[in-house]
């Protein structure tokens, strides 16, 4: 056995890492925490100084055991986990189970640190091993006991008040009020309609536009012009008076320099990825860790980037002048500015010491290793590689010109404006994306050339109708942003805020927009007005601000908690014995019953929200929400053209437990039921019945299979998405394309003894997650 056992968090790592170390080192893998608070109330007792309970976490028993069993014959034990306040705790946590079992003893016990999984980063960190955090630990239990008694209280609260099975968390809460409170703008925007008047013109045989500023020696604003007739009349008396061109009045001209962005953090990074490569938060960390746990690119396995969780933008000396050299020898000696360039962390709540996210060795370009990685490994990296690049570049300059044109004696004010570049320096490797953005910045615009006093052909006036609208809905990347904005949460965290929301079933992802469920409505509604203080946004990130002070040993953990927890156990008391259920689940509305003249309100049913009579039982009037009468409720939708195929009454489109559907008309008589949705035929021939094709499906529940379009003769199903091509081991004629924590996006046999499995280089887009 070796002298020396190292332990890491996964398996992949502890694979780079041992073949860096040697034969006097074993590396093991702790498989993530190895002990949590136990699953029941009492696990912290606010009455002992917060104690807590832990227990070792079951999955990871076998590998306690094993970490265990090394120990015994090793002569000092490194403690390797991730740089940052969970790592510290992953190591703590072990290093106290070990205490327990007595297999210390006089071992030594190391803490070592590196922030990137490289051969010199890792032996330098074991040549200059630290020790165990107290202030860090502190700072994770406090946090996690924060989060444990907010859900142990708040949760079953939320059971009594409004359903059993919800839940409330610390952090997720404000992030849902976000996305309650964006739903609720776009409901109250007030649309307006207004119009703009555009020139067209043609100089030196190019087509161009100039946009009316100034009408009758008066500027425009947004709503000058409101309706198609004021602006037709405009339109007219501009061709009238301009008789067919507009004069140059104005030409400005002036360089812009634009700098680039500074290296990515972690939420840059998910904010970047989402927006240009479609990645979702979670798939971004899943696939960031893999390219910095270690890749083996040809006979080295190696780490290729730097640690993906930091709130840092700051540089190693050494990276820097190993990407200033770069950017001389590929982009030439003038696109390298005189001094480095220094970027200083923007967000006050900073907490992690170490760089930015970069990769390990610049000169690893990703044209080189494309064949090593996998496709979404390979967008990633290059991602990361093109900003680190960059932001090292000289500025780019940008060629600005605006001309103006008039008519009618200078009554009458049109304006161009583009853009070329005469520098692109940095913009030759990377341009940052933005949210929302109506136009990207990709594209410049260009004017031909002109002169001051010359006409110029007016081809027509355009006349355009626009509305006002209302502010867009988060997707992932402003989400993160907001949040990040906010204060709220931390590197490590969003990407579990966001997916713990969409697992309560609190908001729904459609279009890569998250809307508000009916539940999460009435979740935040109760939560904004009887727990105002634990949903805000300065609330939640002072909090934050005090847990990061206690990691930096400027705070106490159990003074912090005491501060916390008795206001909050007071409140959850006063709203148990205050607050009723049908306060909560129940909105009046200023509108009767058309059946027994009672109030009616809107209620939180099974369904979702809906509108009911408040005299119910003795009344059971229900209509859905959005319908503006009892009419529209009495008569639910036709399907046009088709009746049952069972009983041939019309068959109608109905709502229930999991969406809508069509169902027949004389239910209950007749029970037939089918999806809206029409299944999507993959074109796989079915392996089995070799009659029918695999139809891409949807469950009950909403979650995507694929099953033979002979169902119920042929019952041959899957989880995967199908692809014809046959096992070239098994010979089996289908292969399906899977998401797997480790490995990526894979080629996969779907028989059960065949054990086939290789890299996909297709789209993964459309891949389901990890089962």
């Amino acid at each position: 056995m070796s002298k020396n056992l190292v332990i890491v968090e996964s398996p992949a790592k502890a694979k780079t890492i041992e073949k860096y170390l040697g034969k006097d080192f074993t590396v093991l893998a702790s498989y993530g925490h190895v002990r949590d608070l136990v699953p029941k109330e009492g696990a912290v007792d606010p009455d002992n100084d917060f104690a807590m309970k832990y227990e070792v976490i079951d999955r990871n028993q076998k590998h306690v055991q094993n970490i265990s069993k090394a120990l015994k014959a090793a002569d000092a034990l490194y403690l390797a986990t991730d740089p940052d306040r969970e790592g510290e705790a992953i190591s703590w946590h072990l290093y106290e189970l070990l205490k327990e079992k007595k297999l210390l003893k006089d071992k030594p016990v190391h803490r070592v640190v590196f922030h990137e999984i490289t051969k010199k980063a890792v032996t330098e960190a074991i040549a200059h091993p630290e020790q165990l955090s107290i202030n860090l630990i502190n700072a994770q239990q406090a946090r996690r006991a924060l989060d444990y008694l907010v859900g142990f209280k708040l949760s079953p609260l939320l059971w009594k008040k409004i359903r059993r099975g919800l839940s409330a968390g610390r952090v997720q809460s404000p992030a849902l009020r976000m996305i309650v409170e964006r739903e609720l703008e776009i409901e109250a925007f007030k649309t307006r309609e207004y119009w703009t008047i555009d020139a067209e013109l043609t100089a030196q045989d190019q087509v161009f536009k100039a946009k009316l500023t100034h009408l009758n020696t008066e500027k425009l604003n947004q709503f000058s012009i409101t309706n198609a007739q004021d602006a037709e009349q405009t339109r007219q008396m501009l061709l009238d008076v301009a008789d067919g061109q507009l004069v140059v009045s104005k030409i400005e001209k002036k360089q812009q320099n634009r700098n680039p962005a500074p290296p990515f953090t972690t939420s840059t990074l998910q904010q970047e990825a989402s927006r240009k490569l479609g990645f979702t938060t979670k798939r971004t960390m899943m696939v960031a860790q893999q390219l910095y746990e270690g890749i083996d690119i040809g006979g080295e396995t190696a780490g290729l980037i730097t640690y993906m969780r930091t709130d840092s933008v700051n540089l190693s000396l050494e990276a820097v002048q190993d990407i200033r050299s770069l950017i001389a020898e590929n982009y030439g000696p003038e696109n390298v500015p005189k001094e480095p360039r220094l970027y200083k962390t923007k967000s006050k709540n900073a907490q992690e010491a170490h760089e930015a996210i970069r990769p390990t060795y610049p000169r690893h370009l990703p044209s080189q290793l494309k064949t090593h990685l996998s496709a979404e490994q390979y967008k990633l990296y290059d991602l990361i590689w093109k900003r680190t690049i960059a932001c090292q570049m000289t500025h780019a300059v940008l060629n600005l010109i605006a001309v103006d044109f008039t008519c009618d004696n200078e009554k009458h004010i049109f304006r161009a404006t583009g853009s070329s570049i005469a520098k692109p320096g940095f913009m030759a490797v990377y341009l940052e994306g933005k949210d929302d953005s109506k136009e990207s910045d990709d594209k410049e615009s260009f004017l031909p050339a002109m002169e001051e006093g010359r006409p110029i052909k007016l081809n027509d006036i355009l006349a355009g109708q626009h509305f006002t609208e209302p502010p867009p809905r988060y997707g992932e990347a402003s989400l993160v942003k907001a949040l990040e904005d906010h204060g709220i949460g931390r590197p490590s965290t969003y990407a579990t805020i966001i997916s713990t929301l969409q697992n309560r079933e609190y908001v729904s992802l459609e279009s890569k927009r998250f809307y508000p469920t009916d539940v999460g409505r009435i979740v935040n509604k109760f939560l904004t007005e009887h727990f105002t203080k634990y949903v805000d946004y300065d609330f939640t990130a002072n909090l934050e601000d005090e847990l990061d002070a206690v990691s930096r040993g400027e705070m106490e953990w159990i003074p912090l908690m005491s501060s916390f927890w008795q206001p909050f156990n007071t409140l959850i008391h006063e709203k148990e014995e205050q607050v009723q259920r049908k306060d909560v689940t129940q909105e009046a509305i200023d509108e009767k019953c058309p059946q027994c003249n009672s109030a009616l309100s809107i209620r939180l049913g099974r369904n979702g929200r809906f509108i009911g009579c408040t005299n119910y039982p003795e009344c059971s009037y229900t209509r859905n929400l959005n319908d503006d009468s009892a009419a529209t409720a009495a008569a639910p939708e036709t399907v046009e053209g088709r009746v049952c195929p069972k009983c041939e009454s019309p068959l109608v489109i109905k709502a229930g437990r999991y969406g809508k559907f069509i169902g027949c008309s004389a239910y209950p008589k007749c029970k037939h039921i089918e999806p809206i949705e029409k299944p999507q035929d993959t074109q796989v021939e079915c392996p089995q019945c070799k009659k029918g094709s695999i139809l891409k499906r949807k469950s009950r529940n909403g979650k995507v299979f694929y099953s033979c379009s002979e169902y119920p003769k042929c019952n041959y199903a899957l989880w995967d998405a199908p692809i014809n091509e046959s096992c070239p081991e098994c010979h089996w004629p289908v292969l399906t394309v899977k998401q797997t924590k480790t490995r990526g996006v894979e080629k996969v046999c779907p028989q059960k003894d065949c054990k086939y499995a290789t890299p996909y280089e297709g789209d993964p887009d459309d891949v389901q997650g990890p089962k």
